[in-house]
């Protein structure tokens, strides 16, 4: 539960970005992903991706692990 919430937010991000960029279609999403821990649970980068994918069509979702406790946007392709 708690990756779909994380998922939720990149996802709305993700569109507020293309929306002021003239994007129609996001393609590709590239995040980087720290040890995230929400109500004891850590976010695994697989259940984030398959939300992700869930909330939104997009062809690549693409997590780097980072060190620290944080995540980041970190580009997104679209048309």
């Amino acid at each position: 539960m708690h990756d779909f919430h994380l998922a939720d937010q990149i996802v709305k991000l993700a569109k507020e970005y293309a929306a002021k960029n003239n994007l129609a279609k996001i393609t590709k999403i590239v995040l980087e992903l720290g040890d995230i821990i929400e109500h004891g649970e850590g976010i695994k980068p697989a259940n984030l991706e398959y939300n992700i994918k869930l909330l939104m069509p997009i062809e690549k979702v693409e997590i780097k692990k980072i060190e620290g406790d944080s995540w980041k946007l970190v580009s997104l392709d679209g048309e």
